[in-house]
């Protein structure tokens, strides 16, 4: 069976711990889209990607983005925010949802999204909206130190080149198995989804999948 999954159709008891619906904005207060749906791992629970749905503005509607890179937006309540613009989203290989069903085609689809970080690489300064391209040297994996997370002088370490698997130096795809510090309500939804994890499988799956789910025990 497929170690990834979307919760689809499941709902939580309290609609207020559900995070679904919730705009995403990018740099300089852009609104993306709103998170239609997350990606969770099916044995842990923790979730590794949201999906965002742009509304219409992106050709093939939607796009994954990895939990490290969200955090609370500062301007809009309930909220979150991505450094991202509408420009590299375009760039990313198309999210088609099927790939999930199978772990070989969603293998080949993170190694290829993986790449377009890695391509286009962007940090963030704190505090303002100026984006800063890295050097060759201060690339995590570049410098003497590239075995520890990177913080480069005056930088924001967003964790995605290190935490979030993006590293330049590896060859496998390896996302963390959850983010913190996003927020008190990301955590609550978070939780919610652990502890309804089995539930969250049988309803959210595709009816294939849930059968293997259940043949699986």
């Amino acid at each position: 069976m497929a170690k990834q999954g979307m919760l689809r159709d499941y709902r939580f008891t309290d609609i207020a711990e559900d995070i679904r619906g919730s705009k995403l904005y990018g740099l300089n207060d852009e609104k993306l889209g709103k998170i239609d749906d997350v990606i969770f791992d099916h044995f842990t629970g923790f979730i590794r990607y949201v999906v965002v749905d742009t509304g219409g503005w992106l050709s093939t509607k939607k796009f994954i983005v990895p939990v490290e890179r969200l955090k609370v937006s500062a301007e809009h309540k309930d909220d979150f925010a991505v450094d991202l613009t509408k420009q590299q989203v375009e760039t990313f290989p198309p999210y088609r949802e099927v790939d999930l069903e199978s772990d070989e085609q969603w293998s080949d689809y993170e190694g290829r999204y993986r790449s377009k970080w890695e391509a286009n690489p962007v940090m963030h300064r704190e505090g303002t909206d100026r984006n800063i391209t890295p050097t060759p040297q201060q690339m995590p994996g570049n410098s003497p130190s590239a075995r520890t997370p990177a913080l480069v002088a005056g930088l924001e370490d967003t964790g995605a080149f290190t935490t979030g698997g993006f590293a330049a130096s590896t060859d496998t795809v390896e996302i963390s198995h959850g983010a913190v510090g996003i927020g008190p309500r990301w955590d609550t939804f978070q939780d919610r989804l652990r502890e309804r994890r089995k539930e969250a499988i049988r309803t959210g799956s595709t009816e294939e999948s849930a059968d293997k789910y259940r043949k699986a025990g």
